[in-house]
């Protein structure tokens, strides 16, 4: 039960951050702020860093093996996002298959940063 609340946790900061910064993003975007080509951008940013955030908070809290508690998180998002794709668009291209590896890949990045920064 520990460690569900442990991902959990780390689950709804992920989330959280994801809706907080989208938000931000387009209210910048409505009011004319920012272009479109920086809306591009952030649509892929914006992801990564919640992930490598939300690994990171992950990896704090974890005993060993950062990597593989990253791992588990970015898997759990990516089901989320694909799931949510299938419902929505039913289609999954090579170019979402190169943008799942990246969000793993920051997930399990911010995790094994969180591990190496426990206090000892």
């Amino acid at each position: 039960m520990k460690y569900f609340k442990k991902i959990l946790k780390s689950l709804i900061i992920t989330i959280l951050i994801i809706l907080i910064l989208t938000l931000v993003m387009t209210s910048l975007n409505y009011f004319n702020i920012i272009s479109g080509k920086v809306m591009i951008i952030s649509k892929i940013i914006i992801p990564l860093v919640s992930l490598a955030v939300g690994g990171f908070i992950l990896g704090k809290e974890a005993n060993k093996n950062g990597w593989l508690e990253g791992l588990k998180l970015g898997l759990i998002i990516i089901l989320l996002i694909i799931i949510g794709n299938l419902i929505f668009t039913q289609s999954l291209t090579f170019k979402d298959l190169i943008f799942y590896l990246l969000l793993l890949f920051s997930s399990m990045l911010g995790s094994m940063f969180g591990i190496n920064m426990q206090k000892k």
